[in-house]
């Protein structure tokens, strides 16, 4: 077929060409699937395909996941569903573990891969919404043509990451359609769609891991949900990919207790209880901000090494 052998022929040329793989995000995601995964663009390959033990346990392992994303995909399918669209969530590898679609086009779909139980890396199948979404850890448009594969260019993706409450990649949310009249303007209004519910997502699993913390909105600029967890002393307890961005946190400074009220530049909260609940939270503030030095937290209070530590074995914060 003299389209196929087109499109192969082009995505040669460019996944060979260095300076362009280094400048476009889909000739880098080409050149991977050449060098990295030995693929070929006119090969007639479907989406690796899980048995349904290999499923039943992919599923189970992002149980979380599935738990906190069905509302949104039910939310999202009743939107987009009868313009001849399947919507996919899959786990960080790339597995498809939920799946919405019309009946009428069930056969379409499933024909193409876009199934419960297929993996759709970039290993698997080349360049694609789900698998570039993945390897670049950012949301894409896969349009058509910008498929690796010459059997996929009939479809058009819009996939955006989901990151769990550590900010680390959980999984992926994706709309497809083969639909031939998918204008560029339509498929970025998908695009704009689907990475809203990614951030709905996330937000749902980070305040499912902090249940029991106070909430706070981080104001950023940039797209994701950026929230911290925080305790009744006011320490932080975790943060969103998009909040450790904005304030430049990570595990280990979220480990070794830093005051919510110190990185937002503001004052603490009132504890709104008992004086010695609200003074250990003031003592814990000080002592994580001189990383447990009680000398350097004595001389912050103005105070004795003994006074403090008198009143930390009172609040029981030896």
């Amino acid at each position: 077929m003299p389209a196929v052998r087109d499109h192969s022929e082009h995505v040669y040329r460019i996944a060979h060409q260095s300076s362009a793989a280094a400048s476009s995000p889909v000739a880098a995601s080409w050149r991977r699937c050449v060098t990295l995964h030995g693929l070929a663009p006119e090969e007639v390959r479907s989406p690796w395909r899980l048995t349904d033990n290999e499923f039943r346990q992919a599923h189970e392992r992002s149980g979380v996941l599935v738990a906190e994303a069905v509302a949104e995909l039910d939310r999202l399918f009743a939107v987009v569903g009868k313009a001849g669209c399947c919507l996919l969530l899959t786990d960080d590898k790339g597995v498809a573990l939920e799946r919405r679609g019309a009946v009428g086009d069930d056969a379409e779909f499933r024909d193409v891969g876009l199934w419960s139980g297929t993996v759709w890396s970039e290993a698997s199948v080349g360049t694609n919404g789900i698998g570039t979404a993945i390897a670049d850890a950012r949301a894409v448009v896969i349009q058509r043509d910008q498929h690796f594969l010459s059997r996929n260019i009939g479809l058009s993706c819009a996939t955006a990451p989901i990151r769990d409450e550590a900010g680390q990649l959980a999984g992926a949310i994706d709309i497809s359609t083969c639909r031939d009249d998918a204008s560029e303007a339509a498929v970025s209004i998908l695009s704009q769609a689907v990475r809203d519910a990614a951030s709905r997502i996330e937000a749902n699993l980070f305040r499912r891991a902090f249940a029991g913390a106070r909430i706070v909105l981080v104001p950023v600029d940039r797209a994701g949900p950026a929230l911290l967890a925080v305790d009744r002393d006011d320490l932080v307890l975790g943060a969103t990919r998009a909040a450790r961005q904005r304030l430049g946190l990570d595990d280990r400074r979220i480990a070794a207790g830093v005051p919510a009220s110190d990185l937002l530049q503001e004052e603490p909260p009132g504890d709104g209880g008992e004086l010695p609940d609200a003074e250990r939270a003031a003592l814990r503030r000080v002592l994580s901000r001189t990383n447990g030095n009680v000398s350097m937290a004595a001389d912050l209070l103005g105070i004795s090494r003994a006074t403090l530590y008198r009143k930390m074995k009172r609040l029981s914060l030896n």
